[in-house]
């Protein structure tokens, strides 16, 4: 058994559920036991089990045949240490982490996340924590990683959901709208939108031009198309309502959730989608019914695709690797087709989005989908 730095490591899940969570888990407890002998204590339902003490020992048994299972065996939650709500009231349970990490000898946090729990983990690691994390989220939105577990998984359901709007849409010559996790990022949204042949991809990155897209569909009925199928991600927004925004204050900006707009305050609900409104409006100004399918949940669910199964377990390995020569406060990115550690400082806060000349954005134009931004 080859010596260590580490000899417990505490694992926690945070932000929303993904697949590949349980693949990272996996390849971390497994070398950490066995190659290193570390002791590897889980953090059930994120941060809120860190501060409430509540643990599972991970062993040899919890951790194996989970590869291909979806979700988390560890649980996870949206909660932050620094702003906690306990009964009704929020409150720094910093301090409260840092003693149950302490009381429990753990010499390294490493955390499952996305960009959210990129930031609250260096909070801690300022406070004097070893940490390390790994990125995990179907948005593909973390800065400093090419990809992150969980994405490929999510592209992969949503490309097979338009696959199938192409049947319904021929059958009945309709416009059908199909709402596309992401947040603010359009990664997702590009992705499946390109792979399920989709004529027309909305994304938050590229404000559309509603008279743009209606103008596209109706040359598209005059080609003979009597069908069309629109890729949007929740996240985009009108050249209108891009004017409009304001970029958020300092002290407004929003740390976790950040994956899906089902994260955000219960009103949003209630309002009508992005993706009703573009069928709303489109019907109207092209005279074709139209349309809504949103996925949802749907694409963070189910068992992960091989290509999550083999880069969470080699972002994992990468980990315990690093744990066991000490190598702390780093995030494990994937560039080059390999597993990098890069510096916590240069990802926390920051958001990777789709830059208007990515190859994906010049090949859907080569091959004549619309942008919503020009014909």
């Amino acid at each position: 058994m080859k010596s260590s730095k580490t000899k417990c490591v505490g694992i926690l899940t945070a932000g929303g559920d993904c697949p590949g969570l349980n693949a990272a888990i996996r390849a971390i407890a497994k070398p950490a036991m066995h190659e290193y002998g570390m002791r590897v204590i889980g953090f059930l339902e994120g941060f809120r089990g860190l501060v409430e003490n509540r643990t599972i020992h991970l062993d040899d048994k919890m951790v194996s045949g989970i590869i291909n299972d979806g979700g988390t065996i560890l649980g996870t939650s949206r909660d932050k240490p620094h702003k906690m709500q306990m009964g009704n009231k929020v409150i720094n349970m910093t301090q409260a982490a840092i003693d149950n990490l302490n009381n429990l000898h753990i010499d390294c946090l490493v955390c499952l996340g996305g960009g959210g729990t990129q930031k609250n983990a260096l909070k801690l690691a300022n406070l004097g924590v070893n940490v390390i994390t790994l990125p995990k989220t179907i948005d593909n939105d973390i800065w400093g990683t090419e990809i992150s577990f969980g994405y490929d998984t999510a592209t992969s359901i949503a490309t097979e959901a338009i696959d199938r709007l192409h049947t319904t849409a021929t059958s009945h010559h309709r416009i059908i709208v199909c709402e596309i996790m992401g947040h603010n990022a359009g990664w997702l949204a590009l992705s499946s939108g390109i792979a399920g042949g989709a004529d027309v991809i909305l994304i938050p990155e590229i404000p559309y031009d509603l008279n743009v897209v209606a103008e596209y569909l109706k040359e598209r009925r005059r080609w003979g198309k009597r069908f069309s199928i629109i890729a949007v991600a929740e996240g985009a927004l009108s050249i209108e309502d891009a004017a409009n925004t304001k970029e958020p204050e300092p002290e407004k900006e929003i740390e976790e959730p950040t994956e899906g707009l089902d994260a955000e305050p219960a009103y949003q609900l209630v309002q009508e989608s992005i993706a009703s409104r573009i069928a709303r409006q489109l019907q109207e100004a092209v005279g074709v019914e139209a349309r809504v399918t949103t996925l949802g949940h749907v694409q963070r669910g189910g068992n992960p695709t091989a290509f999550d199964r083999i880069l969470s377990t080699r972002l994992g390995a990468r980990t315990a690797l690093m744990l066991a020569e000490g190598e702390f406060n780093k995030m494990v990115s994937w560039k080059n087709a390999h597993a990098q550690p890069v510096d916590l400082n240069e990802v926390a806060g920051k958001k990777k989005l789709v830059p208007p000349d990515d190859p994906m954005i010049r090949a859907a134009r080569m091959i004549g989908t619309c942008m919503g931004d020009r014909l």
